[in-house]
This record gives structure tokens, sequence and C-alpha cells, in this order.
């Protein structure tokens, strides 16, 4: 259970949460909801007792289970095996019966043996009683339905995609929460941010089964409506304007009814107060000329003041970044090219003799499994990465744009500020004020670290340097994740105008559609292709 009271949250000296008292208990299905820049990232790393609030008292007890937009993994050297099985500690038990297994073949001492042969059965004994090999079972069937597959389960983190890793540790979180096995965590209160990024539409649909049957608490925030339909049965809404949460205990339909219901009725209510009040501040401004009514008139005036400041007040709309891609510099026929490009990852190969050649202008999709290397296609194209075999050439006036999913291109440690200073060292400071501020970045928040922005902040703060960036090829790996139903439209609005070339990696429909694509790279093959409708239906598979 988590119980917090007198909740108050703050960005700098900016208030996103003030007063608010919250409760989660057991078969609570949360849904957390806000614009961008709400306070949903940060009241949920602080729920899970990642950051410490401003103010206010927090209690929690039992099991969670968090995960973060951006989780950043300790040792990169476990396999993902491991790392999901460590989450009831059965990744060393595993390790130290296999060792004792070892002791007891190898040692011919009888003493020695017999010693050895004791520490595993006591081993085995701790193995049955965290669920054992059921458990192990329910693990791998975890992975499976979240798209991990056994060649992935046995590699490094390390040579693991960001949308393996965040699985990864998605399957970690869900599989200590499942009921397999002894001490199952049936009773723990998950936290999850964002957890449909990189599924695809098998894993999501498997995921909101999983979430809908657990019966210890959820919260959850996402941008997948589907999920929030199915799953959720309250809903918080945090309202940045009042820095107040509004809860709502019900669904996710009667949420959105009941919302629309209760702005209609703030909008009526306080048109026809102001109505009733600016009929009476016309009569005492009539009745002010004369002295004998001068009471009058001001008793007029405080009820008009009284019948308006009684009022709800009426929801702002809110602001939306207002994103348009940059004007493409010019450049030759075929800004960039690839001939024969390798990558493996010590004994795996993710593919080999992809040729690519992008041309002034074109639009093209890269389209494969996940692992199949479409996020590591585009690290090469970009120069993150060296590829094992091949080469990049860059064509007459090549300028790159860059927007990697996991935020890669941020420096985490450095302000806003900084970060976009970096990505356009040589614009006016002003014109770069005036960028931000077109990209809801102003004030102090520009002096706050990019890693303590929300998945959404940080979004458009990587957009707002490929915009700085006069690039006339774009190479953009899962843009529209974590952003707001109006933030998606606005990149979706900006794919559409944008006349340079495009290389998208994507698992939304809506991006694609939006992009008109001309052509299809189909990893790990690299097969080319033209872009046909019946491409589509592979992009959410994919």
């Amino acid at each position: 259970m988590i119980t917090v009271t007198d909740l108050e949250l703050r960005a700098g000296s900016r208030i996103l949460l003030s007063g608010a008292t919250l409760r989660v208990q057991p078969g609570d299905r949360i849904g957390l909801v806000g614009r961008n820049g709400a306070g949903k990232t940060t009241t949920l790393r602080v729920l899970a007792g990642e950051g410490e609030p401003y103010g206010g008292e927090l209690r929690r007890t039992g099991e969670l289970g968090y995960l973060p937009q951006d989780p950043r993994e300790g040792d990169l050297s476990v396999t993902a095996k491991d790392r999901v099985l460590s989450a009831r500690g059965l990744d060393e038990l595993l390790r130290d019966m296999e060792k004792a297994q070892t002791a007891m073949a190898e040692h011919a001492d009888e003493s020695v043996r017999d010693k050895a042969v004791r520490k595993y059965g006591r081993l085995e004994e701790r193995f049955s009683s965290l669920g054992g090999y059921a458990a192990e079972s329910e693990s791998a069937r975890i992975c499976s339905n979240l798209g991990l597959a056994d060649r992935v389960l046995a590699q490094p983190l390390r040579t693991l995609s960001g949308g393996q890793r965040r699985r990864v540790e998605l399957a970690r979180i869900l599989f200590a929460a499942s009921d397999a096995g002894a001490g199952g965590g049936a009773g723990t209160i998950l936290l999850l941010d964002e957890p449909t990024n990189h599924l695809d539409a098998d894993s999501i649909s498997w995921l909101r089964g999983f979430l809908k049957s657990h019966n210890g608490g959820l919260i959850v925030i996402s941008h997948d409506v589907e999920l929030l339909a199915d799953v959720v049965n309250k809903v918080w809404f945090l309202d940045a304007t009042r820095g107040e949460v509004d809860v709502y205990n019900m669904g996710w339909q009667r949420y959105l009814d009941a919302r629309a219901a209760d702005e209609k009725r703030r909008r009526r209510e306080r048109a026809n107060a102001e109505k009733k009040a600016s009929v009476l501040m016309a009569q005492a401004d009539k009745m002010r000329a004369k002295a004998t009514k001068a009471v009058a008139a001001q008793n007029m005036i405080k009820r008009a003041e009284k019948l308006v400041s009684g009022l709800d007040e009426v929801r702002q709309a809110d602001k939306v970044a207002k994103i348009r891609f940059p004007e493409p510099a010019p450049c030759g026929k075929t800004p960039l090219m690839a001939e024969g490009l390798s990558k493996s990852y010590g004994s795996l190969e993710i593919f080999t003799g992809v040729d690519l050649a992008i041309d002034k202008g074109s639009r093209v999709v890269i389209l494969g499994l996940n692992g199949a290397g479409k996020t590591t296609l585009l690290r090469l194209l970009g120069g993150m990465e060296k590829p094992d075999s091949g080469g990049v050439v860059a064509g007459h006036g090549l300028r790159l744009g860059y927007y990697a999913q996991e935020h890669e291109t941020l420096d985490h440690n450095a302000s806003v500020w900084a970060n976009i200073r970096h990505a356009a060292p040589d614009t006016q400071e002003q014109q770069l004020r005036s960028l931000l501020g077109t990209f809801l970045f102003a004030g102090e928040q520009l002096d706050q670290p990019a890693g303590t922005l929300s998945g959404g902040e940080k979004t458009r703060l990587a957009l707002a340097g490929l915009v700085s960036s006069a690039a006339n090829v774009l190479l953009l790996d899962e843009p529209t994740n974590n952003l707001d139903p109006a933030s998606r439209e606005q990149v979706l609005d900006a794919l559409r105008r944008y006349s340079g070339a495009v290389v998208l990696v994507t698992h939304d429909p809506g991006a694609v559609e939006a992009l008109e694509p001309e052509r299809v790279i189909l990893l790990p093959d690299g097969t080319e292709d033209h872009w046909s409708a019946e491409y589509l239906e592979l992009v959410q598979l994919a």
C-alpha cells in the first residue's frame, strides 16, 4: 500500500503538485494522466522512492515494482535471463548450484564430495522455496510474451538494443509480481511509466491481460488509450495549471465522460455568473455618480466579485509545442549512402551486407522484428557506432539530424540551455530562446538538468535540437514515443511538411502514414522494396 498526505512536488521553483492526498491499495489500477510536463513521471519516481518530495508525508508497505521510462541498468555484462531471474534471487542460486554440481563431479575425496552434496541440497531447497523450476519456466513465458526470444535471453545486456533492455526490465518486474511459485508477488504494487514503449501489438495485447488480472496495486502512465480503457478502474488527472490532482474513482471511458461533463458545467456556470456580474457592474457604474447611492453601488460591486470568485476554475487549454522540422540545407542528389554494412555483437550477427542510398527528399521506413537491428542501422548511419564491415558515405552538402529513441543525443547532466546551445553553437542566443519557447521551455526550466525531465519533455528537447540543425537528412527512431496526443499530432504534422529526406523507425502506424514513404528496408536481410499499404500492417507487429 502507498499513502501520501499533503504531497508537494516542485521542479525548481515551479510547483507541480501541492496538497495532494492519495492512496494506492490492492485492486486499484490507476491511470496517471496529464499533459507532458505536468509532473507524471516525477510523481511516479517519488512514489517509487527514487526521488524525494518537496513536502508532505509518504508511507509504503509491501513490495514495489517500478519501471522508469529510461531504465539505467548497472552491470551490462549479465545475461538478459539472469537479469530477469534476479528479481527473485534465482540467478545467483542457479550459479551456486552449478558450482556445487561441478564440485560433486570433480572431487575424488569423499569428504569434500559429501560437503558439496550437502551444499547442493541446501541450495536446491532454497531454490524450491522461491518457486524453483516452475518460476524459471514462468520467467521464460513472460519473456516470450514480451517478444524476448531465447537467443536474446542468452545475450549480455550490453549487446541488446535499448528497446530490448527495456523489455527485459519490464519482464523482470512482471516476473517478480507474478503468482508463480512460493512467495509470488501477487500483492506487489506496480508503478509503470509508458510500459508499451518498444512493444509490438501481440506483446501489448498480452500485457493488457496481465495488468488487468493483477490483483496488487497498479499505477500506469501511458499514451496507449486502449490499454487505459481496458485496464484502469481509477484515474488520477494531474492539472498542471492548478498544481492539483483530480481523483476519479471510475474506469477510463466514464472518466472521459465525467471530465467532459464537468468542464461543460464549469463553463456554463462561469458564463451565467459573468453575465449576472456584468449586469451588476453596469448598474453600479450608473449609481456611483450619485453620492446617495454610493454605498449601494459598492455593495453591487462586491456582490458581482463574489459571484465570479466563488466559481470553480475553468480548465485552461493545454499548451502544445509548435514543432516544425528545419528548412533543409542545400545538398546533392544523394546526400547519404551506405555500402555493405555489417554489424555483430560478439558471435551474434545483427545484419550483414546492407546497401542503402538516401536521395534528396526521399522517405524511407525501416521495418524488422524487435532485435533485427533497426536502431543499430540508424546509429551506424548517424555515426554513433562503427560497422564491422562496409561504410557510410556522406554525399555533397550532407547535414544529418538524428533523433534517438533513448535520448542518447542529450547530455543528461547538462541543462536544457546547454543542450540546445551544443546542438546549435552558431545560432544567436535570442533565436535559441525563442525556439525553446515554442517547445514549451522557458524561465528557470532552461537551467534544469536534462536528466530530470520527463520522457515527453526529453523528446521535445531532442526535437528542438533537430529543428535548430538545418538538417537535410533526418534519422528518426520512434519520434512519437512518450508524447501526449496533442504533441504527437504536432510531430506528425511536422513530418508531413518536412521537405528533406527522412529515414524512420517506428511502431506508430500514424507516423508512417504522415511520412508517406516511398521505400521500405526490411531487416535483418536488408531487402529494399517499394512501399505499399500491405507493409502498414507490419508496422505494429515489428
